[in-house]
C-alpha cells in the first residue's frame, strides 16, 4: 500500500504533527509525503530526511502558499491516482483539507485515529473521547486524519527520500487569503508539542484578565497556552488556543487547568496528559475528577502566588 502524508509546514520548517502522521503511515506501507506551498524547498529537503520516507512530492506554487483547503484538496485528489491512502495530521489545516479530499474521492473519512490495527482497520475516539471505536473501511481509497499525541514522532534524520516536483490544478478561484495575525507570545511552545501547558477558562472574566493571570505563569514555565471553548467563545483568546474535542488534542507532561470547570469536550482534549493540575474555587467542578493535583482556591489569589514563587 502506498500512503500519501500531508506535510504540516509554514513554507520554512516542518511542523511536529507531520512526524506522528509519518509513523502512522509507516504501519500501512510505503510512505510518500506531499509538500504543498510556495518557496518551500527547505521544507522538502527536511521532509526527505525523515526516517522511513520514500518519496517527497513537492507542489511549489503561489496558489498553495497559504495552504487554502479549496486549492490543496484538488491537488491531493490528483495525487491519489497513485496512492492508496491519504493521511493528514489532525491540525486545523489537516482537518480542513481532509473532508474535501474524501468528498472528491467519494469515500468516507476516518477521523482522528489512535492506532492502526490493519490495512483498513483503525481505532478512533467517540463520545467526546469517552469510548474507543474500532472501525474498518470498505472503501478502495482511504482518507484519514491522525491524532498527533497517539503516535511516536518519526526521526527527523536517517531518511533519504527522493524529491519530485508535481503540479496540480492551482488556484481554484473560490477563496482567497486575506490576512494572518500571529498571537502574542509566538515564541511559546506550540500546544501539540508543549511539555507544559497552562490553560484558562471562562472564570477569568475577560481577555485582559486572561492575559494578566495566565501569560506570566506560562512565561515562567516556558509553557504553551491553552483555553477552554467557553473562554474562546467569550473572546478571551483566539480559536488556536482552544483545547478540546473541537479544538486541539494535547498530551503534555503537565497540564495546568485554571478556572476550568471540566466540560466533557474539554476533558477529551487533555485527559491523556501525564499530570493534570486543577485550580478552581468550586470543589465540585468535574475537572477535579481527573486531576492528579487539585487546589480548591480563588484563582485570582492562588495564581499570582504560584507565579511569584517559581
Amino acid at each position: 500500500m502506498k500512503t500519501l502524508v500531508l506535510v504540516d509546514h509554514d513554507n520554512n520548517s516542518l511542523g511536529d504533527a507531520t512526524l506522528a502522521a509519518v509513523t502512522a503511515a509507516s504501519k500501512l506501507g510505503e510512505v510518500h509525503l506531499l509538500v504543498a506551498g510556495h518557496n518551500c524547498g527547505a521544507v522538502a529537503e527536511a521532509a526527505a530526511k525523515i526516517e522511513g520516507v520514500g518519496k517527497v512530492h513537492v507542489a511549489d506554487d503561489a496558489a498553495y502558499e497559504h495552504q487554502l483547503a479549496e486549492n490543496v484538496a484538488p491537488l491531493v485528489v490528483d495525487q491519489m491516482g497513485h496512492h492508496d491512502a491519504f493521511l493528514a495530521p489532525s491540525t486545523t489545516t489537516g482537518k480542513n483539507i481532509a473532508p474535501r479530499v474524501a468528498a472528491g474521492l467519494d469515500v468516507m473519512q476516518i477521523s482522528d485515529i489512535l492506532s492502526v490495527e490493519g490495512d483498513k482497520t483503525f481505532t478512533r475516539p467517540i463520545y467526546a473521547g469517552n469510548a474507543i471505536a474500532t472501525v474498518e473501511s470498505s472503501d478502495e481509497k482511504l482518507v484519514i486524519t491522525v491524532r498527533g499525541t497517539a503516535f511516536d514522532k518519526a526521526a527527523t534524520e536517517g531518511g533519504n527520500g527522493e524529491i519530485e516536483a508535481v503540479s496540480g490544478p492551482g488556484d481554484a478561484g473560490i477563496s482567497s487569503f486575506v490576512s494572518q495575525e500571529l498571537a502574542e507570545g509566538g515564541d511559546r511552545p506550540e500546544l501539540t508539542s508543549a511539555k507544559i501547558i497552562v490553560s484558562g477558562g471562562r472564570a477569568l472574566k475577560d481577555a485582559e484578565t486572561f492575559e494578566q493571570y495566565i501569560m506570566p505563569l506560562a512565561d515562567k514555565l516556558n509553557a504553551g497556552v491553552g483555553a477552554s471553548r467557553a473562554a474562546v467563545d467569550a473572546g478571551y483568546v483566539p480559536n488556536d488556543y482552544q483545547v478540546g474535542q473541537t479544538g486541539k488534542i494535547v498530551a503534555p507532561d503537565v497540564y495546568i487547568a485554571i478556572g476550568i470547570s471540566g466540560a466533557i469536550q474539554h476533558l477529551a482534549g487533555m485527559k491523556d496528559s501525564k499530570t493534570i493540575v486543577a485550580i478552581n474555587k468550586d470543589e465540585d467542578a468535574p475537572i477535579f475528577q481527573v486531576a492528579d493535583i487539585g487546589l480548591v482556591a480563588d484563582l485570582f489569589q492562588a495564581v499570582p502566588e504560584l507565579t511569584e514563587k517559581l
